[in-house]
């Protein structure tokens, strides 16, 4: 489904949006591209977005956790030694 929507860009964006669009043959055509091209580079942008969102929620909770397995790593660094060496024996 397609729904009409009426926006406003500079002169400037147009002129770059035609410069990479295929030529049409008519305006209505040319309106088409334009429209198709608007349509993929929002889609590609919110994508982009989206993914760095989750990349800073994954560093954010990385950050988070840190301290806490830092912490369990203490907790069992002295049993795995002594379970260490008593294996070597």
């Amino acid at each position: 489904m397609h729904r009409r929507i009426n926006i406003t860009l500079p002169d400037e964006t147009i002129e770059l949006i035609d410069q990479v669009i295929e030529k049409g043959d008519s305006p209505e055509e040319r309106l088409r591209q334009r429209s198709r091209f608007i349509n993929e580079a929002v889609q590609y942008y919110i994508a982009q977005k989206t993914l760095a969102n989750l990349r800073e929620q994954l560093k954010e909770g990385a950050i988070q956790r840190a301290e806490r397995d830092l912490g369990l790593v203490e907790e069992w660094f002295d049993l795995e030694e002594e379970l260490w060496h008593r294996n070597e024996k």
